[in-house]
């Protein structure tokens, strides 16, 4: 993971006084945690959600379940819900989280649900908005997963 990533990040939400929420599925807490790893990342970080069971994603994070049911967990859209319901959850005093930013898609090494390893979909929501950047890729588990996590800072960072 790129400290310099988590870092900029981190510089970013201080500048704009905002905290961030993750929620991650392939990725595993890894984000949340390159974050975490940064002194005085306390200032922004809420926290994080791991919702790897899909089912999480509903109870957790409000993502719709006739969504996934029709189209699985790896999907833009429930990466925007995630990004959304992350924000709600990472509320404190009534006040929801500034940044939601989401993971979510297919680390290998195979696919269960017939989609190509390594599409991925990382959400950024914001009050200025929710966009979904969508990825492909390549590499063995180990590095889809860091790729994702390297690309999720920078993509939010972008966003702020």
């Amino acid at each position: 993971m790129s400290a310099g990533d988590a870092e900029r990040l981190l510089e970013r939400l201080l500048e704009r006084g905002w905290s961030i929420g993750v929620a991650e599925s392939l990725t595993g807490g890894l984000v949340v945690a390159s974050l975490v790893s940064i002194p005085g990342a306390s200032a922004s970080v809420r926290g994080g959600v791991v919702a790897y069971a899909t089912a999480l994603k509903t109870s957790l994070l409000d993502v719709d379940p006739a969504l996934l049911a029709a189209h699985g967990a790896v999907h833009p859209e429930v990466a925007r819900q995630m990004a959304d319901g992350i924000r709600r959850a990472a509320a404190i005093d009534g006040r929801q989280a500034d940044v939601g930013l989401s993971t979510t898609g297919i680390a290998g090494p195979d696919s269960p649900d017939g989609q190509p390893v390594g599409t991925v979909f990382i959400g950024i929501s914001t009050p200025e908005g929710t966009h979904v950047e969508a990825l492909r890729l390549e590499g063995d588990r180990a590095q889809i997963r860091a790729e994702t996590v390297r690309r999720a800072l920078v993509a939010a960072r972008e966003a702020l």
